[in-house]
C-alpha cells in the first residue's frame, strides 16, 4: 500500500527533528498539495511539479520557517507569496499569527484566494505590490522572490521597529541581502533549512539606530 501524503510529510518532519502534524493539519496540507498540482497544470505556480518535490522542498522548508519564527510574532507579511510559500504553511502551523499574502501577479493572487477558501484560513491576500501597503508588520518573510535585493530593500520598511525580517536564502546570497536590508537590522546566526545542503533561514531584528 503506497505511503499517504500525510505519512510522507510527517516522516520528512520527523527526520528533520520537527514536530509532526496533527490530523487537521495533515488534511489541510493534503488539500493544499492537491490544489497546487491542479492549478500547476494550467498556470506556472512553481517549477517543482511532483508531490515528493513539493513536500520535501516547499512544505518542509516553509514549516521549518514557521517553527523558527519568534513566539511574539502576531502579524506577518509574506512578500511576493507566489504559490503561498512560506505564508500558507505559517498560517497552518501558527494559526495565532495574522498572515497577509502579498502577490502582484493576478493568476497567483487568484490561486492564493482559492487556497485560503479551500483551507478555511483567515489570512488575507493583497493582490498587488507589497510596497504599496501602508501597514507595518511584526515579521516580513521573503522566499524565492524575483530581484531579491530590491525586494529586501522594500520589505525592510514594512517591518515595525522591534519586528523581524525572515529570509529563506543561501549563504552565498546572504551578504548582499544583509546590505540591502540596511543598518537598522541586527542579524541572528543563520539556521540551516531541511531538505537542502545550501538553504538557510536568516532572521534579523529591526533595532533603533542611535540618534
Amino acid at each position: 500500500m503506497p505511503e499517504s501524503i500525510a505519512d510522507r510529510l510527517n516522516r520528512l518532519l520527523a527526520t528533520a527533528g520537527l514536530p509532526v502534524m496533527d490530523a487537521l493539519q495533515n488534511q489541510r496540507f493534503e488539500a493544499y498539495l492537491s490544489l497546487i498540482l491542479r492549478w500547476n497544470a494550467r498556470t506556472n505556480l512553481t517549477a517543482i511539479r511532483d508531490e515528493d518535490g513539493i513536500l520535501a522542498r516547499h512544505f518542509l522548508e516553509s514549516i521549518a520557517c514557521a517553527r523558527a519564527l519568534p513566539p511574539e510574532v502576531a502579524t506577518l507579511l509574506d512578500f511576493g507569496s507566489g504559490a503561498g510559500f512560506p505564508g500558507i504553511p505559517i498560517a497552518l502551523c501558527r494559526p495565532q499569527i495574522a498572515v497577509t499574502l502579498a502577490e502582484s501577479q493576478g493568476k497567483k493572487a487568484a490561486f492564493l484566494q482559492e487556497a485560503l477558501r479551500v483551507l478555511q484560513l483567515s489570512a488575507n491576500v493583497h493582490s498587488g505590490r507589497a510596497e504599496d501597503l501602508a501597514t507595518q508588520f511584526d515579521c516580513v518573510t521573503l522566499r524565492a522572490v524575483d530581484k531579491m535585493e530590491p525586494a529586501v530593500r522594500a520589505a525592510s520598511s514594512l517591518v515595525r521597529p522591534g519586528g523581524w525580517l525572515a529570509l529563506l536564502t543561501t549563504p552565498t546570497e546572504l551578504p548582499a541581502l544583509e546590505a540591502a536590508a540596511g543598518p537598522e537590522f541586527s542579524w541572528m546566526p543563520p539556521t540551516p533549512l531541511p531538505g537542502s545542503d545550501t538553504r538557510i533561514l536568516a532572521l534579523a531584528r529591526r533595532v533603533s539606530l542611535p540618534a
